[in-house]
């Protein structure tokens, strides 16, 4: 017989309704003590008892009085975001990014880094100096630390499983961070944490259901369904940028061949258009070589936009086979709305356009049809926000997806 579950102590009971009283405060700019009774269901003597709870914690503050309904002029409360802040950080790139972020989500500080050598230990000791370096920046209580990470991550446990950019192995990053710094830390994917910013904090109308596509030095795509985050059950769930899409194609950095990340990332496009350019030396991107040794991302999207037939080949292939991979998701998933994020969608609407055709190509035409893609606004800080979310949703008990 299946065991029944234990009834709830009076201390969780309370931690719940202490939480439900924080989330009706976070979501007003101000409210009243009254309010908080009539949205949360509890008794005004609870919610009186719980408010100071809060007010001795620094989290909320009294911010003046309200509109009298005829009895008493109500004092109204405000989340002091100040009161406590948080370290996130952003692995994805070629450079580390971390910030200061206030209880809002809102960046105090935030400097970058260099990643010149993407050995483990040297992306680790990376990390480590970047954390010293944004502690000196705040005298706030800090409320945690949030890792967002390319790769496949445990995230309850904090374990960075493998990941191919940084060189890591079954790498205890969130053990390592909470003995040095002795704070709670949390460890996510960089593109699930991606999918959770665009869920929260993208754009109208909001859906449910999404996925947001990460397009950097690798490609991954993030999950949530019904207001969740879905991982899988190995927290694998969208790792689209190692799944096959060419048969005997270039090999990838995981080993496999001609993976998805051989061809759509921006240093495959910049590979291609360099192993192509003899071949179109009436190119601006041949030119380009020719003055400078490498072709840059920004003269790619340049002279794509200028029309030329190098960067249009190149940056269309890789349309291609995105769309190619979307129509999997579609087929497998079936949401309608795809956001992409990243700097590769610098490219622009004609490019998008591409990635559009291409996925309804590949796709049975009915759930196509009922599938949006589009560029999300939030690219630069989605990981910043993402892994905010997530230390602010786990630490505080705030589900802000909802």
């Amino acid at each position: 017989m299946a065991q029944l579950p234990e009834k709830a102590t009076h201390q969780q009971t309370r931690a719940f309704n202490l939480q439900l009283v924080l989330k009706a405060i976070y979501d007003h700019d101000r409210i009243s003590r009254a309010d908080i009774a009539r949205l949360t269901g509890l008794t005004r003597a609870t919610v009186s008892e719980l408010v100071m709870d809060l007010l001795n914690q620094g989290l909320i503050l009294e911010v003046g009085l309200g509109q009298s309904t005829g009895g008493k002029t109500p004092t109204l409360l405000s989340l002091a975001a100040d009161s406590k802040h948080l370290i996130a950080i952003d692995l994805a790139n070629d450079a580390f990014i971390g910030a200061i972020v206030d209880l809002r989500g809102a960046q105090c500080h935030r400097i970058s880094r260099p990643l010149e050598n993407r050995s483990g230990s040297h992306a680790l000791k990376l990390i480590y100096t970047l954390i010293d370096e944004l502690l000196d920046l705040t005298d706030r209580p800090l409320l945690g630390i949030s890792i967002g990470t390319p790769g496949l991550v445990d995230t309850e446990e904090g374990i960075v499983l493998r990941s191919v950019h940084l060189g890591w192995d079954n790498l205890p990053l969130g053990q390592l961070l909470e003995e040095r710094y002795n704070l709670p830390v949390y460890i996510a994917n960089d593109s699930q944490v991606a999918a959770l910013a665009q869920y929260i904090f993208g754009e109208e109308p909001k859906s449910p259901n999404l996925v947001a596509i990460k397009l950097g030095q690798g490609i991954g795509s993030g999950i949530v369904i019904n207001g969740v985050l879905f991982q899988g059950e190995g927290f694998g769930a969208g790792e689209i940028g190692h799944v096959t899409i060419i048969e005997n194609g270039q090999q990838c950095r995981c080993g496999n061949f001609g993976c998805l990340e051989t061809v759509a990332t921006e240093h495959a496009m910049l590979l291609t258009a360099e192993e192509l350019a003899p071949n179109y030396p009436g190119s601006i991107l041949s030119e380009q070589l020719l003055n400078q040794e490498k072709i840059t991302s920004i003269g790619l999207f340049e002279a794509y936009r200028s029309g030329d037939e190098l960067a249009s080949l190149v940056a269309n292939r890789a349309a291609f086979y995105l769309g190619l991979a979307i129509a999997n998701l579609v087929g497998v998933l079936n949401l309608h709305n795809i956001w992409l994020i990243g700097d590769i969608t610098h490219f622009g609407e004609a490019w998008l356009e591409e990635i559009r055709n291409s996925m309804k190509q590949n796709a049975l035409p009915v759930l196509a049809e009922q599938t949006q893609v589009n560029i999300s606004a939030l690219n630069q800080d989605v990981v910043i926000l993402g892994t905010s979310a997530l230390l602010i949703t786990r630490e505080l008990g705030l589900d802000l997806a909802r």
